[in-house]
């Protein structure tokens, strides 16, 4: 039998998609990163599903309402889908162990450094985790794909940042999204490496 499984970019949503500016919440406040788009564009030439997990405990700390999120994500998706680098899916998880509000504070297997949503989102479009990549600015990104057994795990350090150590869960680490490029094109269950 012909396997039907596919591979998949994963990627953070603030400091990777968009500056993080902390808690963005509305349009007049979301700037794009330079390169989101070629990569996006990029993964789709390629075969790639486009899917942003996204960590939003702004919802749980009542700094803004799921509504909100959501109709910033219809926003930015339309966006994406302007560039011809469409989204296949947003997973976020709005939730938080200390800070959480009501029902929003609970310690959720989707809140990344967990792997919950990778997991869902294998689960649903029938992804093969190890032939995937992930590219994220935090550990908690790492720790998520490496958890999830995703095979490519890329850190993402812009420029602006002080050079830090590549974390040990990740991959790769890169400083412009562009350079993630190349990586769309390596086979799976690489070694470690950097570029530079």
């Amino acid at each position: 039998m012909i396997s039907t499984r596919v591979r998949a970019l994963f990627i953070d949503r603030d400091g990777i998609v968009n500056h993080d500016s902390g808690y963005t919440s509305r349009v007049e406040d979301f700037k794009f990163i330079e390169g989101i788009f070629d990569l996006c564009r990029a993964a789709k030439k390629m075969g790639y599903l486009r899917i942003v997990v996204t960590n939003q405990a702004g919802i749980g700390r009542g700094y803004y309402s799921e509504q909100n999120f959501l109709a910033l994500t219809a926003w930015m998706s339309g966006q994406f889908e302007a560039e011809s680098a469409p989204i296949t899916e947003v997973f976020f998880c709005p939730d938080h162990p200390e800070n959480g509000i009501g029902a929003y504070k609970k310690d959720s297997f989707d809140r990344k450094p967990n792997p919950g949503m990778l997991l869902r989102a294998a689960q649903k479009h029938r992804i093969s985790l190890q032939d995937s990549i992930m590219i994220g600015d935090k550990v908690s990104d790492m720790q998520a794909a490496k958890r999830a057994g995703v095979g490519i795990r890329c850190h993402y350090l812009s420029h602006a940042q002080a050079a830090e150590e590549m974390p040990s869960s990740a991959t790769h680490q890169i400083h412009s999204l562009r350079e993630g490029i190349p990586l769309l094109r390596e086979p799976p269950r690489i070694g470690r490496g950097r570029l530079d």
